[in-house]
């Protein structure tokens, strides 16, 4: 073995602790890049549509946001770039906030209709823009995938959502 000086030994010791060092930083500063546990598992809901009756509306939060569900009428006209069908009925879905001023909008069963409390915004079941009211478009889609027979998956981009947005950049 080749005789090693002290010099050269202290040289070796602290160029290795500073290459252990170096790597514990770059595993470090990758811990920090890497979401949360509980923002990755926040992003995503999962709602049953079973059981929905004709013209029921369910209400629920996606990234904090007010999502609506309605299950369709037999009978109510379908737009393929508002509704989706699952199994043998047809759903309209939408981020229920007013894209006139970001207020919540309530729903009127009476005139099935979501009416905007503040500037007076109203909305189709579809959740299509009424014309000649404040707001300048539809509600937002959150993306979606269906699982199963009655699961929705709400921000995981499905091939039904998909249709919906291709069919709606035609229009």
């Amino acid at each position: 073995m080749a005789d090693v000086k002290r010099r050269d030994f202290l040289g070796m010791t602290l160029g290795g602790v500073a290459g252990i060092g170096a790597i514990a930083a770059l595993v470090a500063m990758k811990k920090t890049w890497d979401p949360l546990p509980s923002v990755v598992s926040a992003g995503f809901t999962t709602v049953d549509v079973n059981g929905m009756q004709e013209g029921e509306i369910r209400d629920t939060q996606w990234r904090g946001k007010p999502v609506y569900i309605m299950k369709k009428k037999s009978g109510d006209s379908i737009s393929p770039d508002r509704d989706f069908k699952l199994g043998d009925s047809h759903y309209s879905i939408g981020i229920k906030i007013c894209t006139h001023l970001g207020c919540i909008p309530n729903w009127k069963t009476n005139e099935e209709l979501f009416h905007c409390p503040c500037h007076g915004g109203q909305f189709t079941g579809d959740g299509v823009n009424v014309a000649g009211t404040p707001p300048p478009r539809p509600f937002d889609i959150p993306p979606f995938i269906i699982k199963g027979d009655t699961t929705l998956v709400l921000g995981e981009s499905g091939i039904e959502y998909e249709a919906m947005v291709k069919a709606s950049s035609k229009a």
